[in-house]
């Protein structure tokens, strides 16, 4: 055989080899970019409030100065226009108040009533990616504390409706991640995020080592995320990784729920209703 035609050989060979492990290696690269992108398995957009969705949490807790109420009364959780609003709502007179906290004292009369709903036994996923997109309508103001949370599913606060919904925050099984709460007292267009730490006994938990405080002009939507990223906890703000708790995410490797709530923590007086609008709610995973 002439050197010639085992040259051409040669060459179409190589060009076969190298075209084929092209192939390969583009569908690998596929493979990689399928497994690193998320799937949404939970999505509300609020062009109603769906009961499959959430539920009113009608509780009394870390003394708060509101009654929680559900949506025919006061329009404390109203859903319009695509949005859902919670409210807190001064109204005319001291009115009685049945939520209850998880030791069944009683909250006393109060003027100021609001909103808080959970996805407790309706959307609850272990680990993945919870977003919500918000806005508030003012900010700054004394005594105001909108948040967008999570909480494990077998928290033993109301209501309870499980069998397991028996073991007390913030262990294992109950622990909690503050997505954005929105502190007034505080700051104007700040909020902070992260993990609570569990001392290791029932409401014993440390609020601030874990947490970190940001600046963002509260009264336009913005995405604010948590998502496991291997053993961490990552915060996102429109997206951006704004703090992680290091190696805190296997902490919870429970089944968790969402909770949105507008509460009002001291006694400083307010005029009118403030508001926090929720344009939307997801879950993912990879």
């Amino acid at each position: 055989m002439k050197k010639s035609t085992l040259f051409l050989l040669g060459f179409i060979l190589v060009l076969i080899l190298s075209t084929a492990f092209k192939n390969i290696n583009e569908n690998q690269a596929k493979v990689i970019v399928s497994s690193n992108t998320w799937k949404i398995d939970f999505l509300d957009n609020f062009d109603n409030f769906n009961a499959d969705n959430w539920q009113d949490q009608r509780i009394w807790v870390n003394n708060e100065t509101h009654c929680y109420v559900p949506d025919n009364e006061f329009g404390t959780r109203e859903v319009s226009n695509g949005s859902l609003k919670l409210k807190v709502v001064r109204i005319d007179e001291k009115l009685p108040c049945d939520n209850f906290d998880k030791y069944g004292k009683q909250h006393p009369a109060t003027q100021y009533v609001s909103g808080r709903i959970a996805s407790k036994n309706r959307k609850e996923f272990i680990k993945g990616k919870w977003t919500a997109r918000l806005r508030l309508s003012s900010n700054g103001e004394p005594s105001m504390f909108p948040a967008w949370w999570i909480l494990g599913a077998q928290n033993n606060e109301p209501p309870v409706q499980e069998p397991d919904e028996n073991i007390c925050w913030p262990l294992a099984g109950s622990g909690e991640i503050d997505i954005f709460e929105h502190h007034g007292d505080h700051h104007k267009n700040h909020f902070t995020t992260g993990a609570i730490k569990s001392l290791d006994n029932c409401d014993k938990g440390d609020w601030w080592s874990l947490r970190k405080g940001f600046d963002v002009k509260l009264n336009d939507y913005h995405e604010y995320s948590v998502e496991w990223e291997g053993s961490d906890l990552v915060y996102r703000v429109d997206q951006k990784e704004l703090y992680r708790n290091i190696g805190e995410g296997d902490r919870y490797n429970e089944p968790m729920f969402a909770i949105l709530n507008y509460a009002k923590i001291t006694d400083s007086p307010m005029e009118g209703e403030w508001i926090m609008e929720v344009d939307w709610v997801k879950h993912e995973y990879r």
